[in-house]
């Protein structure tokens, strides 16, 4: 009897003990005003993480390892050695087909991102070793293809093909712009013939498709790679996962169109973590250079 009643009173402490520390917690939280900018909450599991750790982290929660998005230049930034040259054209923004609206919307993305267009193109190095690399950006009109993409990939893929370099590009994309029309949807042969031309030139495409690679740009170049890469969790399809079920009549697998199930059926070679993507890189385009030299 006399443990039951010790017992109960230590809980009644301990109980009472938690209550003052929630007041307190409470009360700071009330009293300082902590900038938002400082934090960065993980969508997946709801971590505040300080952005500066997130940074360092290559935009990784350390606690669920969700994979944040990220832009055209942050990604060349963790995967390049420095002072890399960035090769794209300036962005003209036109309107081919007076398409409602379309000049405006570019309008407004300009001042709200820090993109110019969808892509970024550059020649670099990775551990020394030179390439063209390319990144799609998801925050400028979802990482659509339209005329001005497609040139920029064309051309860096020619800038590889006349040095002999590799090519990586990293994906993220809705598909083809679809304000640009039957122009946008031609940028797929077009890319795809350049994937093509670098290839007879017996010459190393690695692909890294990232969250999300949809449409036109999944059915063209990112799916052309010699070797194609994911980073995990990745959405990789053509149409959505609804407009496929509506379609079809019935329901679809748990995990369908994420990288991991690609990857069990054929479509992916490996799923890596960003954390660890700069290494394996390097190391395929040095086995390959290693190749080309026998």
């Amino acid at each position: 009897m006399n443990n039951f009643l010790k017992r109960r009173n230590l809980i009644r402490l301990i109980k009472r003990r938690r209550k003052k520390e929630e007041d307190v917690e409470i009360n700071i939280k009330d009293k300082i005003n902590i900038p938002q900018h400082l934090f960065t909450q993980c969508p997946n599991c709801g971590s505040n993480i300080l952005t500066d750790r997130l940074k360092e982290l290559g935009k990784v929660c350390p606690d669920c390892d969700y994979h944040f998005s990220m832009g055209a230049r942050e990604r060349l930034d963790l995967i390049l050695d420095p002072e890399y040259e960035e090769i794209q054209r300036r962005a003209r923004y036109r309107n081919p087909l007076s398409f409602p609206g379309y000049k405006e919307k570019m309008r407004d993305l300009l001042n709200k991102t820090d993109a110019e267009e969808a892509v970024v193109v550059a020649r670099g190095t990775i551990d020394t070793l030179p390439l063209v690399a390319m990144a799609m950006d998801a925050a400028f009109m979802m990482g659509s293809m339209g005329t001005y993409v497609g040139e920029q990939i064309t051309r860096g893929f020619e800038m590889a093909g006349d040095k002999k370099w590799p090519v990586i590009i990293f994906s993220a994309s809705g598909g083809a712009r679809m304000q640009e029309g039957i122009l946008s949807l031609m940028q797929m042969a077009k890319t795809a013939g350049a994937v093509r031309e670098h290839g007879e030139k017996g010459l190393l495409f690695i692909s890294c498709v990232t969250h999300p690679t949809t449409g036109g740009v999944t059915a063209s170049f990112a799916s052309l790679g010699d070797i194609i890469l994911a980073e995990p969790n990745a959405l990789v399809g053509f149409a959505g996962q609804r407009v496929i079920e509506q379609t079809i009549g019935e329901k679809l697998p748990e995990g369908f169109q994420r990288s991991e199930f690609m990857q069990k059926h054929g479509f992916i070679d490996a799923v890596i973590h960003r954390q660890e993507l700069k290494t394996t890189l390097a190391r395929l385009i040095a086995l390959h250079s290693r190749e080309k030299k026998k």
